[in-house]
């Protein structure tokens, strides 16, 4: 605006504007150009001063916005030792069984240890090499549900390098299987971390996600491999969709089932949360297949992760606490039961209750 009536300096200084009039000839010319500060009046000084001042601030505002649009958290190494190992036929003692309905109306019984591994069941048992978990297929009557399992480590976590080796992962139509870690007494406030899960025919691969109370969001600067979702983890948006990201269709399912399975690896750090999926033939060497080995896994060696949710716009201390490693396996609900994902987008037949 000043610039625009500087243009038509002669016009802007008159004595309408309560200014003094401009020289005459017997007065003392000026020095130097109009455009010298030294020829500029007080008012004039004052609005140049003022667009510079805009200008300025235009400049800083872009250049902070531009820095927190490349914030990124220091993912500096660190120095692993192994604390806990979850496997062979003392695979079940590391963990509780949560018994009684789906809370996201899932269509399952989750029954007691003893009914899981009775001999009629067999639901959840393990050997030397691997451990089981399965729906029960032998009762005609599942009217109000099948049997199911769901499983709950003792011991609490607030951080870690968690490696999950899976041989199999279940799918088809009504399935809904997920392994995780929170803290189901306090959730949302102690946070959801999603590792593995996937619904029906799992043709779009694992979704990895994070739920949260508020104030946790991943509209910002990633580093990962997999396509991001919602970014916005607070349960109370997008119908608790959380946060999630989706990898490649061999990352479960059909396809992972095929190659032999793979490694999971959740790094949970305060600068962030990262998952790595490597498919059996491309395991990293500093992941031992034998647990007695005592070499450290080096996360910083294993390129970009599959899911990256750093701590730009989330405290991860604040918002994960206490956290238990779980593993189920629910039908139908709330995602695999919905309609427009049962019927629409994985094309099953029927109601997924019937199924």
């Amino acid at each position: 605006m000043y610039l625009q009536r500087m243009s038509g300096f002669p016009n802007y200084v008159n004595n309408s504007d309560g200014l003094p009039p401009p020289y005459t000839k017997s007065q003392e010319p000026r020095t130097g150009s109009r455009w010298s500060p030294k020829a500029w009046t007080r008012k004039v000084t004052i609005g140049v001063f003022a667009i510079a001042a805009g200008l300025l601030a235009v400049i800083i505002i872009a250049a902070v916005l531009g820095s927190r649009a490349n914030a990124y958290p220091d993912y500096s190494p660190l120095h692993y030792t192994l604390v806990d190992t979850y496997s062979g036929r003392t695979f079940f003692d590391n963990f509780n069984y949560f018994t009684g309905y789906d809370a996201t109306a899932g269509f399952v019984h989750y029954v007691p240890r003893e009914t899981a591994m009775s001999e009629q069941y067999n639901l959840t048992y393990a050997g030397a090499d691997s451990a089981i978990l399965r729906v029960d297929t032998s009762e005609t009557d599942a009217s109000t549900g099948r049997f199911s399992v769901r499983i709950e480590s003792k011991k609490q976590y607030n951080s870690g390098l968690f490696v999950f080796d899976i041989l199999n992962t279940p799918y088809g139509c009504s399935t809904w299987p997920a392994l995780w870690l929170t803290d189901q007494s306090n959730w949302p406030e102690h946070g959801e971390i999603d590792v593995v899960e996937a619904v029906n025919q799992a043709n779009n691969g694992n979704q990895m996600t994070l739920h949260t109370s508020r104030g946790c969001k991943m509209d910002v600067k990633r580093k990962e491999t997999g396509s991001s979702l919602t970014k916005n983890c607070w349960n109370e948006t997008e119908g608790n969709a959380g946060c999630g990201v989706q990898g490649k269709q061999d990352t479960y399912g059909q396809s992972f089932n095929a190659n032999g399975g793979g490694i999971y690896a959740m790094a949970w750090r305060h600068a962030g949360i990262r998952i790595w999926f490597f498919g059996r033939s491309n395991i990293p060497s500093d992941i031992p297949a034998d647990l007695t080995n005592t070499s450290a896994p080096n996360p910083d060696g294993w390129g970009k992760p599959l899911a990256d949710f750093p701590n730009t716009h989330c405290d991860i201390g604040n918002h994960f606490k206490n956290q238990s490693i779980i593993a189920n396996i629910d039908l139908c609900g709330t995602w695999a039961g919905d309609a427009s994902v049962y019927s629409k987008e994985d094309f099953c037949p029927g109601q997924c209750t019937d199924f």
